[in-house]
Formats: structure tokens, C-alpha cells, sequence
């Protein structure tokens, strides 16, 4: 307690902790851009064309191609979003000192769950502090897809359904990464939504769910000043995504205004000459083929070493205007910072548990005897750790459930890892750890294997004191069993201590305030993503990259539900989910009054009171949807536009105030090809999730 305490200080006065480290308050940019790409012109003019064409492919695995001779360093990469994936096996040794460890933090799923913006700052500038200590110059993150459906295997990567949420999110990470002098890679652009076959999906999307639901959050991410972008697997539209002109010129770069370096996902582009010339600027980690396809163009006069040169411009110039190439490559004096980054982790998880159930068993009394049983009693529940995987970070000191259970609890807790029917009636109290390994270039069923739904039906139909602990990247089934446990916990994949955090839940320790980032469904057959896979896919990946993806043909992928993404399309559609985005209950509770919506200028301001009506102190999320009463188009019931999370004692209530533009209340036109606002009028709804509404107000937009 002494040193989590200490901790906390140090948290709390993070700018005094941080002036004695000045390297970590490094600015985001520190150029123009306009002179970053007159250096870079200067720099380019005196390359070799054998030097441009290295440029444009990667260089063992994981870096820039490099000439130091002409101030140019090898810059490295590293994943991921949620800690450093450290690599020991890269092919050039000598390039990078790897890490002792790395931090694994909360899953970023989960840090969407806490609603906390300020909290995913201090994350980021965690992982960022840890690149800086490991010559890391690129962070590969953060990663933006819409949690559109929730058998993807990669969405614990990303910040929910929800493209408010995931935008307010991203800009926060950015800020917080780049504030450490570590540069971030927004991924992957664009509409990569499954990783079933994920090189052979075609993702056939509209131009209004394009921008309304998957590019907001990439739109905040260059808005906040990132670095690079890295494109995707997938076509959109009938164009592989890392070498379709229209995406990377038109939309990226002309259309948000992104100034910076894109980079190929890794192997996922195929024609050299549209490389070339269609908007990547960097092919990761490239083809063996590529520069000599490259020559061929050259001779054949397909492509001039001009195209080359614009190719290769805007990586040199965001080397340029980020302070990579001119900076001390190592910051040791960052090690110093783990136990901070422990307690950021700790924090996350902390804030992001998301309490779905409660018939009041939970906080757990003292004196209750507990049999523990389950999945993940003695290993930390995370994606799965196949090396070659992006979100693979191991951490150190790792906590397990039995550790932390027994750390609270002691002897009160008896660990029986197949318990018969009869144990399970007998116990006082029964926590069974359910979940999934989830994991990169993996689709899993939406319901748990058979084995362990069975069991957790026998134990909640045995004893009604079943507490169910669920460890996902997403969401799963739950719909027969649900409203049999006593209490159902989502921890997500917490980290390398948040078991801590999730133990602390249990006793009451902690008063949860998680919020769910995605709309759990009862029936996978109620998502809008139930057909992404093709006609005749029988099964999931049930190992790592286990297939031949050039044996089978593209496949298309319809979003047919347009902009009705989530929580738009069960509330628009009609279909009652298990639980609501937003949702998350709390040991306390609380009650919103008083509303005010006024229009200032171009603003519209808005006010509710807040009143924590429990016994206890607690955090809310206050949430502000949107709904154009008489729309011109097909709109969502209600839009997320606005949240902020608050922390109020029992009994003390505070006014808490909201503001949006009123561009916020636009919406794509697909005549114009521009955003609309519709005069008319408009209901904002004030509540706590999606669909538990508190109060409304109207007001008309002239």
C-alpha cells in the first residue's frame, strides 16, 4: 500500500516527475511542414537513384531504409498499441538494443472502456516513454477499426463500435505518445473489419458509412498531429487499400489533410507500378521483387525517377519535421519510469472493468469462502503470443487471478480446477474465469467452446452464488447463462497487473466505473456483420495463419448496414441486445436532472446535474446522443456526440457541462459530397448508456 501510494503521487504530479526528464517533453513536430519537405527535397536531390529505390521498401523487417553517411539513420518500428511487442528475432541484430521488458498494459479495448481521455493520455505517454528508453522511433499505433463485428479477433486492438468514442480516444494517444518524442502510426486504413482471409477480403463500403463511421477517428488522429498512417489488408471497393489512389490521395491526403508518411501493412500490396504511384510512400517490409520491378519500369518508361521521388518524399520529410533522424538514439534514463507505467496499467484496468451484472452478491463480504475455478487461474488472460503476432507484449511480474485472489482473499480461497457438480453446490461462493484467446489474423466463434459453456451452465444452475469473470478481446456469447449468474464481470484482457485491479472490484476495493465500447448482442445472428464471412466458410482459424490464403478467391464483405454500425443498429432496427454500449453498473448510484441545451454562436452548450444518490463514492460516465427529429435520410435513433467521465462523493452532485459544434449534427451527403447540417429540430438525450436515457431536450438548429 506504501508504494502504490507513492505512486499515486507521482502520478498526480506527473509534470514534476517529468522536469527531470525534459528529453520526454519533446514537441509533436518540431518544423513546419513546408520547411520539412524543403529539407527533404535537399536530402533527396543528393541520393543515388539506387539509394531512392532502397527508400521505398523496408529494411530487415522492422525499419526505414537508412544512409547515415547522408544524415538519414535506420529508423525502427515496433507494435503495439497496448505495449512493445519486444522482438529478439529480427533478422538485423545490430540495428536496435532490444528491451530487458516491456510494460503490458490493459488491452485497448479496455481502455476504451474507461471513457477516460485523460487516462489514455497517460498511457500512451507510458508506451511512448518505453520506445524512447529502447530506441524505438515508431510506435505501430493506434489501431482505429470499428468494432463492427465482434468475432474479429483483432478488436482488442481498437476502441469499440463507437466512432466518437474511438476518435476522442485517438487523439488523446497521440498526443500523449508524441508528447514523448516516440512518433504514432494510425492503423489500419481502411475498413478492416475482419480478420477472416483479411488479404482476400473486399470490404464494399457506401461513402456515407465511410465517413461517418470509419474515418472520424483517423480524421482526430491526424487532427492531433500523427506522424504516419499504415494502411490495410483489405480492398475497399475493389482496390487493394495500400495502393488505391482515390483512398490515399483523394480521402487521405487531400480530404483530411494528412501530411505525413504511409506505410503498407505488412506484404499487402502487389502492383509496383500503382505503389509507386498511387499514395504509399514506404512498402513494409517489401517485396524481394520491388526494386527490380522498379527498374523495369524505370527502362520501360512506365514510371520517371520523379514518381520515385514523390514516392519517397514524405517518409524523409516526417523523419525531418518528427526529430527522428538528429536525436540521441537510446533514453535510459526513461527506465526509471516502469513502476509509474505499472501504475497506469493498474489504473486502466482499474476504470476499464465493466460490471454487467449484480444481484448484490458483489462487493464480496468478508468471510465468504470462494472456490475459484475456470480458464486463466494461473496465467494472465492476453491475445494469443505467437511472436510474428503485432499485439504479442509478454510484460514482467505478471499477476494471475489465483495470485490476486489469494493475495485478498487468503485461505478463504480454494482453487479446484474441474469440480463436480456437487462441489460446485456445496461452495459459499462459486468464480468461474471464462474467455478467449483472441488474436491477428484469427476469427472466432461469437459463443465459447462447448466444453465451457456447458460448465458454466451446470455451475449456475448448481449454485446462484456463481460470480462469472469473462477475459476477452470482444464479445462473446452469454445469452444462457446471463441472467442465471449472480454477477458478471468483464475484464477484458487487463494486463500484466490488472488482476490486481479486477480482485479489488470483487472485495470492494474499488467501485467499478467500466462502460462497455460495444454493444453485446444475444445472438451473433442479430449483427449487422453476420454474414461477413463467405458462403460455405464452415469454420474459424483454430491456429495461427494455419491456411494458404492463395487458395481461395477475394471475397466481398457488405456493409449493408451503412452508417447503422452497433448500438444505430440494434436501437434503429429494434433488436434488443444482452447489454447496451455504454453500459456498466456501479457500487453506487446516480441520477441526472436538470437539463439545459442553449445554442451560443456556433456552439451548442449543454448542462446536466449530476447526483451520486448512493451510499458510496463512485465515478459516472455522463453521455450526450444526438437525433434529428425529422431526418432527410436515413439516420441512427441516436448518435454518441459527447461524454465525460466524473467522480463524485455520496450525496454531492455537480453540474456538469457538455459543448459540441453544430457541425457535429451533420451528416454526409452523398449529392454534395460534403457534410449537412438540416435545419430543423433535434433531441438530445442525456443518460448513462445508450439505452438508459435519463432526460431530453429539443432544440431547433436555424
Amino acid at each position: 500500500p506504501r508504494v502504490r501510494r507513492q505512486r499515486q503521487m507521482c502520478i498526480r504530479d506527473r509534470s514534476f516527475l517529468l522536469s527531470f526528464f525534459p528529453m520526454v517533453m519533446m514537441a509533436q513536430q518540431k518544423m513546419t511542414w513546408e520547411e520539412a519537405y524543403r529539407q527533404a527535397d535537399e536530402i533527396v536531390a543528393k541520393l543515388t537513384l539506387d539509394e531512392k529505390l532502397h527508400f521505398m521498401r523496408g529494411y530487415s523487417e522492422f525499419f526505414f531504409y537508412g544512409v547515415p553517411e547522408k544524415g538519414i539513420p535506420y529508423i525502427y518500428h515496433s507494435d503495439a498499441t497496448g505495449g512493445i511487442n519486444i522482438r529478439r528475432n529480427l533478422p538485423d541484430t545490430t540495428m536496435v538494443r532490444p528491451l530487458e521488458r516491456s510494460t503490458a498494459f490493459p488491452c485497448p479495448h479496455m481502455l476504451a472502456a474507461t471513457f477516460n481521455t485523460e487516462l489514455a493520455n497517460k498511457y500512451a505517454m507510458a508506451v511512448g516513454e518505453e520506445c524512447r528508453a529502447g530506441g524505438i522511433e515508431i510506435l505501430l499505433g493506434p489501431g482505429l477499426n470499428i468494432a463492427r463485428n465482434l468475432q474479429n479477433g483483432r478488436n482488442f486492438e481498437y476502441f469499440g463500435e463507437d466512432p466518437h468514442l474511438s476518435a476522442m480516444m485517438t487523439a488523446a494517444y497521440v498526443k500523449g505518445m508524441q508528447s514523448t518524442g516516440t512518433a504514432a502510426c494510425l492503423k489500419h486504413f481502411i475498413c478492416n473489419e475482419t480478420e477472416f482471409y483479411r488479404r482476400r477480403s473486399n470490404s464494399v463500403v457506401d461513402e456515407r458509412a465511410l465517413h461517418e463511421i470509419y474515418l472520424p477517428p483517423f480524421k482526430a488522429g491526424i487532427d492531433a498531429g500523427v506522424a504516419y498512417v499504415m494502411s490495410s489488408y483489405n480492398q475497399v471497393n475493389g482496390e487493394w487499400a495500400g495502393q488505391n489512389s482515390w483512398l490515399l490521395k483523394d480521402v487521405l491526403r487531400d480530404e483530411l489533410g494528412f501530411q505525413g508518411c504511409v506505410m503498407s501493412d505488412w506484404s499487402s500490396v502487389y502492383d509496383t507500378e500503382k505503389v509507386i504511384k498511387n499514395g504509399v510512400n514506404t512498402e513494409m517490409p517489401g517485396r524481394k521483387t520491388v526494386i527490380e520491378e522498379a527498374r523495369k519500369l524505370l527502362a520501360e518508361g512506365r514510371v520517371t525517377e520523379e514518381d520515385i521521388n514523390r514516392m519517397i518524399r514524405p517518409s524523409i520529410a516526417t523523419g525531418i519535421a518528427f526529430g527522428l533522424y538528429n536525436r540521441e538514439k537510446y533514453s535510459p534514463e526513461l527506465l526509471a519510469n516502469y513502476p509509474l507505467h505499472e501504475q497506469v496499467a493498474y489504473d486502466v484496468a482499474a476504470e476499464g472493468v465493466v460490471l454487467l451484472r449484480n444481484n448484490g452478491i458483489l462487493p464480496l463480504q468478508p468471510g465468504r469462502d470462494i472456490l475459484l475455478t475456470g480458464r486463466f487461474l494461473n496465467e494472465v488472460p492476453r491475445t494469443g503470443d505467437n511472436p510474428a503476432a503485432s499485439a504479442a507484449v509478454k510484460g514482467y511480474d505478471n499477476v494471475t487471478l489465483v495470485d490476486a485472489m489469494t493475495r485478498k482473499f487468503g485461505n478463504r480461497v480454494k482453487v479446484v480446477e474441474q469440480p463436480t457438480r456437487e462441489d460446485l453446490a456445496a461452495a459459499d461462493i462459486v468464480l468461474i474465469s471464462a474467455g478467449t484467446i483472441d488474436m491477428e489474423s484469427f476469427e472466432r466463434p461469437f459463443a465459447l467452446p462447448a466444453s465451457e459453456e456447458k460448465f458454466i451452465r451446470m455451475a449456475v444452475d448448481a449454485n446462484p452464488n456463481t460470480i462469472i469473470l469473462v477475459n476477452s478481446g470482444s464479445g462473446i456469447r452469454m445469452t444462457d447463462w446471463n441472467e442465471k449468474a449472480a454477477a458478471v464481470i468483464y475484464g477484458w484482457y487487463p494486463g500484466q497487473n490488472g488482476m490486481n485491479a479486477l480482485v479489488d472490484v470483487i472485495s470492494g476495493d474499488l467501485n467499478p466505473s467500466g462502460k462497455l465500447p460495444v454493444t453485446l448482442e444475444r445472438e451473433f445472428s442479430d449483427s449487422p456483420a453476420r454474414n461477413t464471412m463467405p458462403d460455405g466458410a464452415e469454420f474459424y482459424h483454430t491456429a495461427y495463419r494455419a491456411y494458404n490464403e492463395k487458395l481461395i478467391s477475394v471475397f466481398d464483405v457488405n456493409y449493408d448496414e451503412s452508417v447503422l454500425v452497433g448500438y444505430r443498429w440494434y436501437e434503429t432496427k429494434g433488436i434488443k441486445p444482452l447489454y447496451p454500449f455504454g453500459f456498466g453498473l456501479s457500487y453506487t448510484a446516480f441520477e441526472l436532472s436538470k437539463p439545459s441545451v442553449k445554442l451560443k454562436g456556433d456552439q451548442i452548450l449543454i448542462q446536466v446535474t449530476l447526483k451520486n444518490i448512493g451510499s458510496r463514492e463512485g465515478s459516472e460516465v455522463v453521455q450526450l446522443y444526438v437525433s434529428e427529429d425529422n431526418p432527410t435520410v436515413l439516420r441512427p435513433r441516436k448518435e454518441l456526440k459527447a461524454f465525460r467521465k466524473v467522480k463524485l462523493e455520496a450525496g454531492k452532485k455537480m453540474i456538469v457541462e457538455l459543448a459540441i459544434d453544430k457541425n457535429d449534427l451533420a451528416y454526409w451527403d452523398v449529392e454534395t459530397h460534403d457534410w449537412k447540417v438540416n435545419e430543423g429540430k433535434y433531441t438530445f438525450s442525456l443518460g448513462t448508456s445508450s439505452a438508459d436515457i435519463h432526460c431530453t431536450r429539443s432544440l431547433e438548429i436555424k
